[in-house]
């Protein structure tokens, strides 16, 4: 189904910070996304695939495919060939209902799309020639039990690692927030000679919505709290990825903290790309729930290194 998006661009991030120059990252640039087609919104991860291209999921079971279009200056300005479509689950069913598709995750590799989907929790492997039309080849064994996992607080998080860094290439997923009895949340290596159960270190009622790997084997994560006390929140943290171990409890810096005095909303996707000048830019997508009350963003950060 072909979709039309309206973007309406963001330059300032940061009220009072003219040059976008926030610790460790600088904002590229942003925009508010719209459609008139009802199925838009929901968005729950983004990859890009070949420049400016990209494959998303929708947590209502859907694909979002399109390409990021960019001003003169090499900002986001827009979205081109955008199109929604069915996810189909194992049984060759589209639309078989959020508890059954509700995905929250995605990540590429060689010739896999894998998808994470909560409430109904698994890794899904679709072929990557045509995932948008086929059914998964098969599910991918989690290396903790699914009994860990909570509901509604599943496989929000699945990155590829970098093959030269030294998880070579692994699949590595990260709940939202499903913790154990020490409060730190379920990982794990999915595959690869390093397979298995690490934690990570649950800060200041921050949940991990999404996560990629930096090109050095540093993994980011992107976080979002709400509450009616402070109010909605968004963090990037950056784990050693040295330190992404089989029983390893990880943590690590905070790139990035803002709230909804920054142009934020509910952050629910990130992912990393190479520029061709050789910087890394990180781009963030929010999920606004089909809600009034909520906005679809896509923002562009750069790292500084």
């Amino acid at each position: 189904m072909p979709v039309q998006v309206h973007a309406t661009p963001i330059t300032v991030f940061r009220s009072g910070v003219p040059d976008n120059r926030l610790g460790a990252l600088e904002f590229v640039g942003g925009m508010e996304l719209s459609s008139a087609e009802p199925l838009f919104g929901a968005w729950s991860s983004i990859r890009f695939v070949e420049g400016n291209s990209y494959i998303g999921v929708l947590d209502t079971g859907h694909w979002f495919t399109g390409t990021v279009v960019r001003d003169s200056d090499g900002r986001i300005s827009g979205i081109e060939n955008a199109e929604i479509s069915p996810m189909t689950d194992a049984a060759g069913r589209s639309n078989p209902g959020k508890a059954n598709m509700d995905a929250e995750s995605l990540a590429l590799r060689k010739a896999q799309v894998l998808v994470g989907f909560e409430q109904r929790h698994r890794i899904d492997v679709y072929p990557a020639d045509k995932p948008v039309s086929s059914r998964p080849l098969r599910s991918l064994q989690l290396p903790f039990s699914i009994r860990e996992l909570r509901g509604n607080g599943g496989l929000e998080t699945l990155a590829v690692a970098p093959k030269g860094s030294p998880l070579a290439g692994a699949l590595v997923a990260v709940a939202e927030r499903s913790v154990d009895d020490d409060g730190h949340l379920f990982a794990g290596i999915v595959d690869g000679p390093m397979k298995g159960v690490f934690k990570v270190v649950r800060r200041d009622e921050f949940d991990v919505t999404d996560g990629a790997f930096l090109p050095n084997g540093d993994l980011l994560l992107l976080e979002r709290r709400f509450s009616l006390a402070t109010g909605v929140g968004m963090r990037i943290r950056r784990i050693d990825g040295r330190t992404i171990r089989p029983g390893a409890v990880v943590n690590g810096e905070i790139l990035l903290e803002a709230d909804l005095r920054d142009e934020i909303d509910n952050m629910e996707g990130i992912d990393v790309v190479k520029d061709a000048d050789g910087s890394i830019r990180i781009i963030l997508v929010s999920d606004d729930n089909h809600s009034i009350l909520q906005r679809n963003l896509m923002l562009e950060f750069r790292l500084l290194e």
